[in-house]
């Protein structure tokens, strides 16, 4: 039975895709692990090791092949209302507003309008776009866009969050600043968030534990504890302990290299 604590387990998860010639791609193998309520998980590994799939497997986009996924206790069969996800773009609808494109999964979800307004408010507020609630998506940057849609995996106060490279398209000072700024929301909000990264420096900095993956088939080979002190800023990245965080999981990719395989030409795993 999963502990009470646990938010997430993985049990013997693996995912293969049929590729059009008839082959098999072995995108996950083997994954077990169990997350915490309230910690913040970072998945790290090389482009095509299995991130984004685990990813849309824990929001019920994808089944896996074999293995469960449970969230809360309970396996994952779909999309589920106790998850909110954040992709690499923001995907605001360019027609609504800030607020409106925050109240999107309210509408869908036919929630009552009047008590997540107030939310929705507080929460754009909460992420530093007072002000902003009526703009449009082109009156924002792209770190600005990107805090919207934060605000709108937030609205519905999910058990859990999923982010995909939230800030794989943000130049490296705004990406660092939106670090920062998402470990604030994070210790404000308490949520489970499991957060996928290439970036071993992002997955150190704002993790509780990373999982580090190694290239296909995608392979959990290292589980870090991160134990540095949190509340955490940027300055935290230049201390020898920081470092070595990195190295450790750097060695873990050069010791699980593998030659890619005919399969692994198929991209976006």
């Amino acid at each position: 039975m999963t502990a009470p604590s646990d938010m997430i387990e993985l049990r013997n998860v693996s995912k293969t895709y049929r590729t059009k010639r008839g082959g098999d791609v072995v995108a996950l193998q083997n994954v077990s692990v169990n997350m915490e309520d309230g910690e913040f998980i970072t998945v790290v590994g090389p482009s095509g090791c299995g991130k984004s799939t685990l990813l849309n497997m824990l929001a019920g986009l994808l089944t896996p092949s074999s293995g469960e996924i449970l969230l809360q206790g309970t396996p994952v069969k779909g999309p589920r209302r106790d998850v909110g996800i954040v992709f690499q773009s923001p995907v605001l609808l360019p027609w609504r507003t800030v607020f409106q494109n925050t109240m999107l999964p309210v509408q869908v979800q036919h929630r009552e309008r009047k008590v997540y307004a107030n939310r929705a408010h507080q929460l754009i507020d909460l992420v530093g776009l007072g002000g902003f609630a009526d703009k449009y998506p082109f009156e924002l940057s792209g770190g600005m866009q990107q805090r919207a849609a934060i605000v709108r995996a937030l609205v519905h106060d999910p058990a859990i969050l999923l982010m995909d490279e939230p800030f794989g398209a943000l130049d490296a000072m705004t990406r660092e600043q939106m670090n920062v700024e998402l470990l604030r929301i994070w210790r404000d909000s308490r949520k489970t968030v499991v957060f996928i990264t290439h970036s071993i420096p992002e997955a150190v900095f704002l993790a509780d534990r990373c999982l580090v993956f190694c290239p296909r088939p995608g392979r959990l080979v290292d589980i870090v504890d991160v134990e540095l002190p949190r509340p955490r800023d940027l300055p935290v990245m230049n201390t020898p302990e920081f470092g070595r965080y990195v190295q450790r999981i750097r060695s873990a990719f050069i010791e699980n290299e593998e030659a890619p395989s005919e399969g692994a030409l198929v991209s976006n795993l």
